[in-house]
């Protein structure tokens, strides 16, 4: 597989960031706040034989960019890296103050969300992959290579032991499931006591350069464990059964924290199948629309395109009630797995929001220039607006303006902020 394809850190790049790290942890006299966790797939060689390489590698593209949007979610606040070692290996590594307590439940979540079934792959039907997880938390003065080495010898033992998936480096064995029972347990408490917090990245008008409005995104501070980002709050809720729960507390409390907002300002909220599948949906939305008084022409709802829906003609005549209210529809994360055409075809969109990994190489490699123009001239055919996320360089911004893209979001404007954080960076 072609290493550019993923948009991650290759391996002596890997090296390099890792002795960084612990050098800097040294000279400071601290422990060293490096983390590291090695991802095997289990059987891989088994998917190439049976369905070929082509099947193979867009496993592989598929499998790097979960972990990326796993470590974007998860570690926005601190220095992280992901690196393809070869095969089906991928090194993730956070340089954070992190418990032992939630390294490992962070790699149980990691493993859950590779091991998801990936739909719809080169004609290949489903495909089931099997990770094995090797944990550690280096001392200072353990350089890459014996971090490499402790955990590759880790995870063979990992691979022998089918019924453990995260082992750690230091022979200590794990209980599989049970911080994640504890973290499902807390989650139905922490809504009801509203601990989820809700945080906003701003927009960005490319033309203007100024703020249009935010995507509003959630947060968990769980009392062990530490920050949990919105992905795995909405795995956590599905495991548990309490996606409706979460969903509409998050729509409730940013559409409140938004009636507060310039009226020029538009919200962006995130929608989940199980949203789409509930027949109330829209009428509890608008309800929710007319108690918070945040006018239905502001508000966005973004689709992830890497989920299917159940059934796509039902929720494309949801879609159809809300946007004759004026609610906008944009189909988001788009080019972050599959791309799922019919998605295009039937529901009733009015963007598309492309996914960073369709972002990283652009100003650095043709092809994925070409992707991008290919995309944007689409999306132009389809009258939909394109909407980019994940810039966090000007020369990118810069590339996407002229090649017709209207707005972006992304580190390079504002990382997610509070509430009174969003509110002060408005222009006065």
């Amino acid at each position: 597989m072609r290493d550019d394809l993923t948009g991650i850190y290759g391996v002596a790049a890997a090296r390099k960031t890792l002795d960084d790290w612990q050098q800097e942890a040294v000279q400071q006299g601290r422990p060293a706040p490096v983390h590291a966790m090695l991802l095997g797939l289990g059987r891989f060689d088994a998917i190439n034989l049976a369905y070929g390489e082509a099947v193979g590698d867009g496993a592989l593209v598929t499998v790097a960019q979960r972990i990326l949007h796993f470590a974007e979610d998860e570690f926005e606040e601190s220095h992280w890296l992901v690196a393809r070692l070869g095969g089906g290996n991928f090194l993730l590594a956070a340089h954070e103050a992190c418990s032992r307590e939630r390294w490992q439940w962070l790699a149980e979540a990691l493993a859950d969300a590779i091991a998801h079934p990936i739909v719809e792959l080169a004609g290949a039907g489903t495909v089931r992959l099997s990770p094995r997880i090797a944990l550690m938390r280096p001392v200072p003065g353990e350089g890459a290579s014996l971090i490499f080495d402790r955990l590759a010898e880790t995870l063979e033992q990992a691979r022998g032991q089918q019924s453990r998936r995260v082992l750690w480096a230091d022979g200590g064995l794990t209980v599989p499931g049970k911080r994640s029972a504890m973290v499902d347990a807390d989650l139905l408490s922490a809504i009801d006591r509203d601990e989820i917090e809700i945080v906003f990245q701003p927009q960005v008008d490319l033309e203007t350069d100024a703020i249009i409005g935010a995507e509003a995104l959630a947060r968990w501070q769980h009392p062990e464990l530490g920050r949990i980002g919105a992905g795995q709050l909405f795995a956590i809720a599905e495991r548990t059964d309490h996606v409706a729960q979460l969903s509409r507390h998050i729509a409730k409390t940013a559409l409140a924290l938004a009636s507060g907002w310039p009226d020029s300002m538009r919200l962006s909220i995130n929608v989940t199948p199980a949203d789409l599948a509930a027949p109330s949906f829209a009428g509890e939305l608008l309800a929710l629309l007319s108690e918070t008084g945040f006018a239905a022409d502001r508000l966005t709802l973004e689709i992830t395109e890497h989920v299917l829906l159940a059934d796509l003609e039902d929720s494309a005549a949801m879609l159809s009630i809300l946007r004759e209210e004026g609610i906008r529809v944009a189909l988001d994360d788009f080019g972050a797995g599959f791309c799922n055409f019919r998605y295009l075809k039937l529901l009733p969109l009015d963007a598309i929001k492309l996914d960073r990994a369709m972002i990283d190489g652009i100003t650095e490699d043709e092809r994925d220039l070409a992707v991008l123009r290919g995309i944007i001239a689409m999306a132009k055919a389809l009258r939909l607006s394109v909407i980019a996320e994940g810039v966090e360089h000007v020369s990118q911004r810069d590339l996407l303006f002229g090649e017709g893209v209207e707005f972006y979001q992304g580190f390079l404007c504002s990382q997610p902020v509070s509430q009174a954080e969003f509110l002060r960076i408005l222009p006065v």
